[in-house]
């Protein structure tokens, strides 16, 4: 038996508003927007629940209710299920129900959506329980698998995966760490005992996130009849197919056929007996690992380079990184908790993202993604308000 595991990423950060110069000293609110701006935070959940949560969730609340065999599994960034329960309760209630189903997982991340692990281990921990707890008290549920920021991952995040308790980590199945090897077994990180490794089938989940409504694609249209066979030939024990949960209504629009594709895949995967559906946990208890695998260096599965340059690949980003990683000491000396809270927002990777500016298809995506009209803008915006951050820190401390 080779089983589908799918897991969907659900994350929206808290945009940094158009913050001016002038506004340094004089506005501690850098991230609401009250305008009809693509930087109103408020209006673009309510447009992604609208568009993408509330209807696939239903959707899949739909298909597990009827395939007792159906399972799929979710990340929520701390963040995002804060700004679900003020702005779209409708969709964190759905969540819920298809946890409540005991067929869906939640996995564990970093509450803030950061790159902590890399810059702050003692802040990346702290963000980690947090998240934790919200996981706890929102769904009931103790995470058992850990997946970073952006699948970002490297050697040292899983012997800290295995020594924090995790029975798993999810990571990128990049072709130039696995060689001649497939994504579709579970592996061993090197230098660890027990901890299992599950790598994202980039190809085939690319297929659904990507290329789905490409007319351009030399497979397009994508019927499930057609990703079925895929998923057939496969070899391997596991085909992952991990993606973010956006990819349903958001980045492919309803009239693609997205959710038509969605709802008839459970049938086309049950046709054939040599498929089924795990859960990433259930994965990991039903099959062994297959060898290990060692990635020295930081792997994402973020542009054509997947490492992390999308973050921090060039001179702004990487200032603007280490500017916010250097307030820890005093942010936390002062204690305060709108300042804390704050600093910590600013941590949110999709800041840097938004400042990256490679050409080309990567280019492309990160222009897509971003609510500014380019990445200076951004990095603009965001060092105004992590100087007036900074100044609120010197008058607390003064």
């Amino acid at each position: 038996m080779k089983s589908v595991c799918f897991y969907f990423q659900v994350h929206q950060p808290y945009r940094v508003k158009h913050y001016r110069v002038f506004d340094i000293g004089n506005d501690p609110e850098y991230f609401n927007d009250r305008s009809e701006s693509d930087l109103n935070n408020r209006k673009i959940v309510e447009k992604v629940a609208r568009k993408s949560y509330v209807p696939a969730t239903r959707l899949i609340l739909e298909l597990l209710r009827r395939h007792p065999n159906f399972k799929v599994s979710f990340s929520f960034s701390g963040i995002a299920l804060e700004q679900l329960e003020r702005y779209a309760p409708e969709a964190l209630q759905l969540f819920k129900e298809v946890v409540d189903t005991g067929r869906a997982e939640v996995l564990g991340e970093t509450y803030y959506h950061s790159l902590a692990f890399f810059y702050s281990q003692p802040e990346f921990e702290r963000q980690v329980g947090k998240h934790r707890d919200l996981i706890r008290r929102i769904f009931g549920v103790w995470p058992r698998v850990f997946r970073n920021t952006e699948l970002s991952y490297r050697n040292d995040l899983a012997h800290w995966a295995e020594r924090s308790g995790y029975d798993g980590i999810i990571a990128e199945g990049w072709d130039p760490i696995l060689g001649w090897r497939s994504p579709n077994y579970v592996y061993r990180p090197v230098g660890t005992k027990n901890i299992k490794l599950l790598l994202k089938n980039y190809r085939l989940s690319d297929d659904v996130a990507f290329r789905f409504s490409s007319r351009s694609w030399s497979e397009w249209p994508l019927t499930t009849e057609k990703y079925g066979q895929w998923l057939g030939v496969a070899e391997g024990d596991t085909v992952n197919l991990f993606m973010d949960y956006e990819t349903f209504g958001e980045h492919q629009w309803e009239d693609t056929g997205i959710f038509h594709f969605l709802e008839a895949l459970p049938d086309e995967v049950f046709r054939n007996s040599g498929l089924d559906f795990k859960t990433p946990s259930e994965v990991i208890a039903s099959y062994d690992a297959r060898d290990h695998v060692d990635m020295p260096h930081v792997v994402t599965w973020a542009d054509t380079d997947r490492d992390l340059t999308a973050w921090v690949g060039n001179p702004m980003q990487e200032a603007a990184i280490r500017a916010v990683y250097g307030l820890e000491d005093k942010v936390l000396d002062i204690n305060d908790h709108k300042l804390l809270e704050d600093w910590r927002r600013l941590q949110t990777s999709d800041h840097f993202y938004y400042m990256c500016t490679k050409w080309f298809a990567d280019g492309d995506v990160h222009a897509y993604f971003s609510p500014y009209e380019s990445p200076y803008d951004a990095y603009i915006a965001y060092m105004n308000a992590l100087s007036d951050l900074r100044l609120r820190l010197e008058k607390r401390s003064a």
